[in-house]
C-alpha cells in the first residue's frame, strides 16, 4: 500500500485515535493496517515499561496487519473491525498466546483455543496486539499479582490502574491499545475505568459468553459476570459490542455514530443518586456525579435525584451470592498446589479451607445461599418494577478515585473503609445483572479521573451508551496521559 503525505502525518498520531476512526481510516485505505499496529507497537515499547500493562505480546500481530491489508487490497470482503489492534484481559483465553490469570500454577498456559468473545472479535477482523495484567485469579481490586508483579496508573505511577481489568485500563488510557477486552464480577471493568478515565460497558449478565474466562463462573457467579469491551470513547464501546454481543432487532439497525444522537432518549427519565447506605463518596465525586446529571438534563432528559429501592442491600447480597462460590472455583484451582499462589490468593485460600464445615454448616450455608438467592430476586423485581418509569440510573463508580499501591483501607469524608466497601455502587449492579457503562466526568484538584456510571434496564445497552455518550460531549474526553 503507497504511503502519501497525508498517511505520513496521519500515522504519527496513530496511536490517539480512536477505534471509529482508525476503522475509516483503514477501509478507506489512507493508512495501512501494518502501519497502525506497528504505531501501536512502538508505543508499547516506549511506555509500556512504566506501566506494566501489556504483558505478552503477540508476535504474530504484524503478519495479521499484513493478511488484512491484502484482503483490503484485493477487494476482499473484510469485517467491520478489520486492522483493529485490541488488547484481551490475560483472564480471557487466546489460542496461541501466553493466558496466565496472573497465577504462577498457569505463568506458562498457551490455550489451544479462542474465548467465544475472542473469536467473535478476530472474526470482525480484529487484531491481537497482546494480553494485558491482572490480580493473580482477577481477585480485585488491585493489579498485582506473582507473575509479573503490579501495573502502575498511567496518570499516577504511585497509585493502582484498579481491577481486575487494571492492566487493560492502564493500556488504553496510555493509548498502548485503542479498545480492548475486560471481565466485571464485582465492578472489575468499571473501577479500573474509573481509575484511569476511560470508557467500560458490563453488558447485562449472559449478553456476551463467559467461556474461556479463568477463574470459571459457575452456577451462581454465572448471574453477576460479564465480558465487555473497553475503550477512549463510548462510540468504540458500541463498535466493539455490536460485534460482541448478538444484537436485539433495534440495536442491529442502529451505527455506532447514532448513539451520540440524545433525540431518542428525550423526556426519558434518570434517577441519580451518592448516597447507596454502604459507602461515603468523596466530594469530588459526588460533585462529578452532579454534573453528569446536569449534563443529561441539559439533553432534555428528565433527571431526578432519588435512591433507586432495595440498592443499599446489594453489597451484602454480592457477598452472600458470590463469595463462597468464587472462592471455591479458585480453591479448585490450587488444590496441591497452594504453595505456589501469591499473598492475596493465599489468604482465600487460608480462609477458605478455615470455612470448610462439618454436615451440619453445610446445610446452614446452603440455607443461607438459597435465602440470598431469593433475596436477589425479590430485590430485581422491585427495582425492574421502578424502572418501568426510570429507565436509566446515574451513580458512581464507587467511593474513591484510584489509591496508592497496596492500600486496604481508604479514607473518605473522614471516614476509614475497606477497599471492597468503597465500592459497593458496582457491586450492586453485578448482583442484579444488569448493564452499566463507565464514562469519565471529571478529575480531582490534583488531576486523577473520576467516572461515573450509567445503569439500565437488561438488555438495553444501547441506551446506556446513548447516556454515557451525552456525558462524555457534555464533560469531554479526558486528554491520555504522557508516561
Amino acid at each position: 500500500m503507497a504511503r502519501s503525505l497525508i498517511t505520513f502525518i496521519v500515522s504519527n498520531d496513530l496511536t490517539t485515535k480512536s477505534a471509529i476512526e482508525l476503522v475509516a481510516l483503514i477501509s478507506s485505505r489512507a493508512v495501512s493496517p501494518v502501519e497502525v499496529v506497528e504505531a501501536h507497537l512502538r508505543r508499547i515499547e516506549q511506555v509500556n515499561p512504566a506501566l506494566n500493562a501489556i504483558v505478552t505480546i503477540a508476535e504474530d500481530a504484524i503478519e495479521r496487519a499484513r493478511v488484512c491489508e491484502g484482503a483490503l487490497m484485493s477487494g476482499q470482503g473484510v469485517g467491520p473491525l478489520c486492522g483493529l489492534p485490541v488488547t484481551v484481559k490475560d483472564t480471557i483465553d487466546t489460542a496461541g498466546l501466553r493466558t496466565t490469570s496472573g497465577s504462577r500454577i498457569r505463568a506458562h498456559h498457551v490455550p489451544e483455543q479462542d474465548a467465544a468473545s475472542v473469536a467473535r472479535l478476530k472474526a470482525a477482523g480484529a487484531i491481537i496486539l497482546g494480553k494485558t495484567n491482572v490480580p493473580e485469579m482477577a481477585v480485585p481490586y488491585e493489579t498485582d499479582n506473582p507473575v509479573f508483579g503490579y501495573t502502575n496508573n498511567p496518570h499516577d505511577l504511585n497509585r493502582t490502574a484498579g481491577g481486575s481489568s487494571g492492566g487493560e485500563a492502564a493500556a488504553i488510557a496510555a493509548c498502548l491499545s485503542p479498545v480492548g477486552l475486560g471481565s466485571d464480577l464485582s465492578g472489575s471493568i468499571r473501577v479500573p475505568a474509573h481509575f484511569c478515565g476511560i470508557a467500560g460497558l458490563k453488558p447485562t449478565t449472559g449478553r456476551v459468553p463467559m467461556d474461556g474466562h479463568t477463574p470459571a463462573t459457575p452456577g451462581v457467579v454465572a448471574l453477576g459476570a460479564s465480558i465487555g469491551p473497553m475503550a477512549r470513547r463510548v462510540q468504540d464501546l458500541a463498535l466493539l459490542f455490536k460485534v460482541l454481543a448478538e444484537p436485539t432487532q433495534f440495536e442491529a439497525a442502529q451505527n455506532e455514530t447514532d448513539i451520540l444522537n440524545p433525540t431518542p432518549l428525550r423526556g426519558s427519565r434518570v434517577a441519580w443518586y451518592t448516597d447507596d447506605g454502604v459507602a461515603p463518596v468523596s466530594e469530588e465525586i459526588r460533585v462529578a456525579v452532579q454534573n453528569a446529571a446536569k449534563a443529561l438534563a441539559g439533553a432534555g432528559l428528565e433527571v431526578i435525584e432519588v435512591t433507586p429501592p432495595g440498592i443499599s442491600k446489594g453489597s451484602q447480597l454480592w457477598i452472600d451470592l458470590f463469595s463462597r462460590a468464587a472462592n471455591s472455583e479458585i480453591a479448585a484451582l490450587y488444590r496441591g498446589r497452594e504453595v505456589e499462589a501469591g499473598p492475596q490468593v493465599a489468604r482465600l485460600l487460608r480462609e477458605f479451607d478455615h470455612a470448610t464445615a462439618d454436615f451440619q454448616e453445610k446445610i446452614e450455608k446452603a440455607e443461607r445461599l438459597a435465602a440470598a438467592v431469593l433475596e436477589r430476586e425479590r430485590m430485581s423485581e422491585g427495582l425492574l418494577q421502578w424502572m418501568r418509569t426510570t429507565g436509566l440510573i446515574l451513580a458512581p463508580v464507587g467511593a474513591t478515585v484510584a489509591f496508592e499501591h497496596g492500600a486496604e483501607r481508604v479514607e473518605v469524608g473522614g471516614k476509614s473503609i475497606s477497599v471492597f466497601r468503597a465500592f459497593s455502587y458496582s457491586q450492586t449492579f453485578n448482583v442484579l445483572g444488569l448493564p452499566s457503562a463507565t464514562v469519565p466526568a471529571g478529575r480531582t484538584a490534583n488531576g486523577l479521573p473520576i467516572g461515573v456510571q450509567v445503569v439500565g434496564r437488561p438488555f438495553e445497552e444501547r441506551s446506556v451508551l446513548s447516556a454515557a455518550g451525552i456525558i462524555e460531549a457534555a464533560l469531554g474526553v479526558l486528554t491520555p496521559p504522557a508516561c
